[in-house]
């Protein structure tokens, strides 16, 4: 069943422009253009996501963020802000949203916090179920499948080497090989296993929302903190905290991280109460931290705290024998989540698999499959199911490089003219850094060497690419 999205905006044209975006990419969606049209159409409908602007004609993002928790407290709200409203951002998201998206919005970065939101977990604490892998040992949740590639067997020894021990981990690799998951696999496996795992995404976090998120803080720290909150470390005490991204952090938040690791001691956000914590960290990155200590991004100490055993996830394109298995494996969860009975895949879609370089990895692939099977009719998966990347590669002439270039553009018209080749090309620039980046708007302007003003205003004149 399509999950459905209640988009809420005053500004008809960008309603239009999601709606049919969204619904483009699965979803099933109905839109208000006013925040007490929305919460009546809230009340009389089911919807598992509520997208609202925050800048609403009769009332704010707030108010509506409010009513909805007040109907059913379990709903996930997403607030639309301006790029210059970072204090209302913590606001709502203290209030109970789940994140906010600053415009101008650009549309995979809408579909990334969508499709994030509803993969959390529903309850704080999982259910565990023990499964055995071949050759392998035997593993905690149901999120994983060890490979038959020698690369992938050589990643599972570390990780049972390294995972009874409390050392810090530094995992490399691209997007979507599955950071997360082996960080999960690492707790599973260690004496901290009955304790709580947390995940914290660095990428996006503004300096003062990330000292919130990992310390906290008091009511009163600063414009918003209406109540006292507990961050990531105190959630994870006694067990695993996991940051995604961590390169992205400012220098100032990675000296008090260093403070708590040397001392295992922190303060909240505005408090002058220190408080004792136990925690092991696995850091993940996309970028080589020793490099970027040697560049002065990172502080060469904190990397060296965090450097105590690394691990590079192999991106999929380098284990190809694990494309079959990985195929079966999610198969039978999307049957599992869909309540549906497809057995299979035809022989040629195999074999497009295989020739395909997967820029996204295991994430790209598990989504592929999921598409699939929701289209599959018949018993078996066939390649009229697949998107166009897939069955359109050359393997060729395809190579990792080029089929992602192609993945990550849109789309454009034809006969654009000189000036349309011009911003087709600036076009694509930024939205491969911004892909690069996570779509960290502030990092993505200073790898292009813009200011982030100019950044924004060109986003702003290209939301006609929502339509492509």
């Amino acid at each position: 069943m399509k999950k459905r999205v209640l988009i809420i905006d005053d500004d008809m044209d960008m309603c239009t422009l999601l709606s049919r975006f969204l619904s483009r990419n699965g979803y099933e969606t109905e839109v208000a253009y006013s925040g007490q049209k929305g919460i009546t159409k809230f009340e009389e409908q089911n919807f598992d996501v509520v997208l609202c602007d925050y800048r609403l004609g009769n009332m704010d993002g707030k108010e509506v963020l409010m009513s909805v928790k007040k109907i059913k407290p379990d709903t996930i709200v997403l607030i639309i802000t301006g790029y210059s409203d970072i204090k209302i951002a913590i606001d709502v998201i203290k209030q109970g949203a789940f994140d906010y998206i600053t415009k101008p919005l650009i549309p995979d970065e809408v579909l990334s916090v969508l499709n994030k939101s509803l993969n959390q977990p529903a309850e704080p604490a999982e259910k565990t179920t023990t499964i055995k892998n071949k050759g392998a040992g035997t593993y905690h949740k149901q999120e994983f499948l060890i490979g038959e590639a020698p690369a992938t067997k050589n990643l599972y020894q570390q990780i049972e080497i390294v995972a009874p021990t409390n050392y810090s981990i530094i995992l490399y690799g691209e997007s979507g090989t599955g950071k997360e998951v082996i960080a999960k696999t690492i707790h599973s496996l260690s004496s901290r296993r009955d304790k709580t795992f947390v995940a914290m995404d660095c990428g996006t976090l503004s300096k003062e929302l990330a000292g919130s998120e990992l310390f906290g803080h008091v009511k009163g720290a600063f414009t918003g903190a209406l109540a006292d909150k507990e961050g990531h470390f105190e959630l994870a005490n006694g067990g695993t905290l996991f940051l995604d991204e961590v390169g992205n952090l400012s220098i100032d938040i990675q000296a008090a991280l260093l403070r708590v690791i040397q001392e295992r001691k922190f303060k909240r956000v505005g408090g002058n109460k220190e408080m004792d914590v136990d925690v092991r960290i696995i850091v993940a990155s996309n970028e080589n931290l020793q490099e970027a200590y040697q560049r002065g991004k990172f502080r060469e100490d904190l990397y060296h705290r965090f450097n105590e055993f690394s691990i590079n996830l192999p991106p999929l394109r380098h284990r190809k024998q694990d494309i079959p298995p990985f195929a079966e494996f999610f198969l039978q969860k999307t049957n599992n989540e869909l309540g549906k009975n497809v057995s299979g895949f035809e022989p040629e879609v195999i074999e497009m698999f295989m020739n395909y370089s997967w820029p996204g990895n295991l994430r790209e692939f598990r989504n592929v499959v999921r598409r699939a099977v929701l289209l599959t009719q018949g018993d078996m998966i066939s390649a009229v199911t697949l998107p166009w990347e897939i069955t359109n590669t050359n393997p060729l002439t395809a190579t990792p490089e080029t089929t992602n270039k192609e993945q990550q553009t849109p789309v454009i018209k034809k006969d654009i003219g000189l000036k349309g080749a011009a911003s087709k090309a600036e076009y694509e620039t930024i939205m491969n850094v911004l892909k690069e980046v996570k779509f960290n708007k502030k990092k993505a302007a200073e790898v292009l060497n813009i200011d982030r003003k100019t950044l924004y205003n060109k986003l702003k004149s290209y939301e006609e690419y929502f339509e492509q």
